[in-house]
């Protein structure tokens, strides 16, 4: 899938590729939202790497966007918050949502529309209906825009403090259908 034309969004499959995605989880999650120490390698590689799948968005050979899906418990969530599974809808196939990040100069518009969609694709491709994240309190004005639910405690610590939340595949794309409409009709 391309978007607009320097834009590509793709399931991450190269070694390079993987390579700029530690990169990328470095400078988020360690110099932006201090979750991890500093290291002198300067990249992290995520400690369910070899069972995420990546969304990303490329710019030429650099990466601009990303995103890891993971369907195999136990989730991340369900290492954080016992009985994970009380807070959620029930007969729903989830998967986990986690790690967006942006490269700063990628953060408007178009590389979060074209990783929304590609969620979406991959949802429907695999047949899972429920996303659980833990979405930065930064950020729950977009999240609840989106369609995301609030539920259980405030995790991680007073730095980067994260609220569980989940996102029905019908609430996910009712909220983004007036987004992918513009996007459509541009292409």
């Amino acid at each position: 899938m391309k978007f607009p034309a320097l834009l590509e969004f793709k399931v991450a499959t190269e070694d390079w590729e993987f390579e700029l995605i530690h990169q990328l989880n470095y400078k988020t999650f360690v110099e932006e939202i201090p979750q991890h120490e500093a290291g002198v390698s300067r990249r992290l590689v995520d400690k369910f790497h070899s069972e995420n799948t990546y969304l990303i968005c490329l710019c030429d050979k650099s990466l601009a966007g990303m995103l890891a899906v993971r369907a195999q418990r136990p989730f991340s969530l369900d290492q954080k918050l016992p009985r994970l599974d009380d807070y959620l809808p029930k007969g729903r196939t989830v998967c986990e949502i986690r790690l967006l990040a942006a490269e700063k100069a990628f953060r408007a518009g178009a590389v979060f529309q074209g990783l929304l969609r590609l969620v979406r694709d991959y949802f429907r491709q695999n047949s899972y209906d429920l996303g659980i994240i833990s979405g930065t309190t930064t950020q729950q004005k977009l999240y609840k825009h989106l369609g995301f639910v609030p539920f259980g405690p405030l995790l991680g610590t007073s730095q980067a403090q994260f609220q569980p939340m989940y996102l029905t595949l019908e609430t996910f794309e009712e909220a983004t259908k007036a987004l992918f409409a513009v996007v459509d009709s541009s292409s």
